[in-house]
């Protein structure tokens, strides 16, 4: 089933572009492209009312995980072992009770036997900011595809912080704190963030309305605009991913990610417990060190 972390979509708004200018306007469910700004500035002033490119732009302080397909079981983890001293006879673990082996899970993973943790595969698709991806990619364990902004007018959904979210920073690098921000500190963030993604996605689709290509007017879209892309990894893969995009009491090397790319951490962990949940019991009773 599908899983959406992270509050809902906190605020939408309209806005309509017009040779250059921008409109606050009422909220529209089925915006529509009216012409090109060329023909909107021949026409009389009293006729432009009904003929505005309405733009809806919709700002997010959540970000979707879907577990799309999984072929992952803590039966993997064994016969994959089990193969290094039995041969062939380990086909018979293909599809045994794992629960026997709880003990050969655990030893594999506090020595750090590594490679029968990878005979498994979870595919994710996440529609996240372009800053969480930027991380998110760092990860070359991964594979990834990606929606193209060469190839598609990008929709108009950025990303702003919930007032759930810390802003201060405090402490040195590597090991750093956050806290609330105040309320004025709130206000000027999301204030901020809308204006400027206001401005920028008017400045891209004016381009693209004068003929510009895609991959040159998507250079003015800032970092917080949304990109969906597809995410497939093995087990190995994701615990080194969680040992590092996670915040968490008892973590043999503590990690301070930045809380954006936690959340989807924290949904990629919440499949992986119930896929393999003896595997991620070990996990973490082995101090989250990826084998």
């Amino acid at each position: 089933m599908p899983t959406r972390h992270g509050c809902v979509a906190n605020s939408t708004s309209v806005i309509s572009i017009l040779h250059g200018h921008l409109w606050r306007l009422p909220i529209a469910r089925y915006p529509q492209r009216h012409g090109s700004a060329a023909k909107l500035a021949d026409q009389p002033p009293d006729l432009l009312v009904d003929r505005l490119w309405l733009v809806e732009i919709e700002f997010r302080s959540d970000i979707t995980v879907e577990l799309v397909r999984a072929n992952a079981s803590d039966a993997d983890v064994v016969f994959a072992a089990r193969v290094s001293t039995v041969g062939e006879q380990s086909l018979e673990d293909v599809d045994a009770d794992p629960q026997r082996s709880s003990g050969l899970i655990n030893y594999l993973m506090r020595d750090r036997h590594g490679s029968p943790f990878e005979h498994n595969s979870m595919t994710f698709f996440v529609k996240a900011p372009i800053f969480v991806w930027r991380e998110h990619m760092r990860h070359r364990i991964a594979s990834y595809n990606e929606e193209s902004g060469r190839y598609r007018e990008l929709l108009p959904v950025f990303y702003v912080p919930g007032h759930d979210r810390p802003l201060i920073q405090s402490g040195k690098p590597g090991a750093y704190e956050f806290h609330p921000g105040t309320a004025e500190q709130y206000d000027l963030v999301d204030s901020a963030i809308k204006d400027s993604c206001t401005s920028a996605y008017a400045a891209y689709m004016n381009m693209l309305e004068a003929g510009v290509a895609r991959e040159v007017a998507r250079m003015v879209l800032p970092v917080t605009i949304f990109s969906s892309a597809y995410v497939t990894m093995n087990a190995r893969s994701l615990m080194n991913f969680l040992s590092l995009r996670r915040k968490v009491e008892g973590s043999h090397f503590p990690s301070y990610p930045q809380r954006e790319i936690e959340m989807v951490a924290e949904v990629y962990e919440d499949h992986f417990a119930r896929l393999m949940p003896i595997t991620h019991a070990t996990f973490i009773a082995n101090g989250r060190v990826a084998p």
